[in-house]
């Protein structure tokens, strides 16, 4: 999806920079939508996530990410923007008459026959098994568990890579760089989640991160001290303490939030590259 660039007629459009789709529809499938009352960042009333809350109504799209229409092809019959993710979406018309919203693949066009089948054509916007796609080829929206459904690399631009295939497992490649094992029996899309361009757009001005949710953010250092670990002193003063704090006191930097004896860890044949 390419990033329209606007004319500089005012400071808020200086550097504004939108998605565009070359057919906007704005109206999206009805039968595939509800509406959902935002209570983003509260609890009972109060602010229980900082920085959330506010922005436009919009509908939910019911997005399929368990895609389990195994062996009936589909028709893809229009791409559309969602406001809920960053990616785009698909409306999958099946050749049983059903339609399903899917996550948008990158090069997937209107009127393109896409199929989820054990053994389909290792195409763009096919969905088959991992121990049937050569090593090497990108894929996205990957199950981690057989049937429960797409739940690695479904954001805007993101893929992930099959390294090898052993017995009844295969080892994958994330984005992170962490090489994890999953059952050669779960299902991936060829290639990579479309609107790649997403993290090069320029929100421009304020407003507009108002009307997508996002309420302004506070630095602590500018806080009075007992609002935040980090406030008080004169003029711009450091944070002051051995140890970085949230406002809670707990530790905010490096501090290792994955549980020690998680389940899954047995899974992960190498750890995500350190920042």
């Amino acid at each position: 999806m390419p990033v329209k660039i606007y004319k500089k007629t005012s400071p808020g459009r200086r550097q504004m920079s939108v998605n565009k789709l070359d057919k906007n529809f704005d109206d999206p499938e009805k039968s595939l939508t509800k509406f959902s009352k935002r209570r983003k960042g509260r609890a009972k009333g109060t602010i229980s996530v900082r920085h959330k809350g506010g922005g436009h109504k919009r509908l939910y799209r019911q997005i399929d990410f368990k895609m389990d229409k195994i062996g009936v092809p589909a028709i893809v019959d229009r791409i559309e923007k969602d406001p809920n993710r960053s990616a785009c979406i698909a409306l999958l018309k099946y050749n049983d008459g059903e339609k399903r919203y899917n996550v948008a693949v990158e090069g997937m066009k209107e009127g393109v026959k896409v199929t989820t089948a054990e053994k389909a054509n290792v195409r763009v916007g096919n969905r088959l098994m991992i121990k049937n796609i050569p090593v090497g080829t990108q894929v996205c929206l990957v199950e981690m568990f057989p049937g429960k459904g797409a739940q690695l690399a479904r954001s805007a631009g993101s893929s992930v890579t099959p390294m090898s295939v052993e017995g009844n497992m295969a080892q994958i490649k994330l984005a992170s760089g962490e090489i994890r094992k999953v059952s050669g029996n779960c299902y991936a899309t060829v290639g990579q989640v479309s609107n790649y361009l997403h993290n090069t757009v320029i929100i421009g001005k304020a407003g507009r991160s108002r009307w997508l949710g996002v309420r302004p953010t506070v630095r602590g250092t500018v806080m009075n001290p007992i609002d935040h670990p980090h406030g008080g002193g004169e003029g711009r003063q450091g944070i002051g303490l051995k140890h970085p704090k949230t406002p809670w006191g707990k530790p905010a930097l490096g501090k290792k939030t994955r549980k020690k004896h998680k389940y899954s860890n047995k899974f992960i044949v190498k750890g995500r590259k350190k920042k």
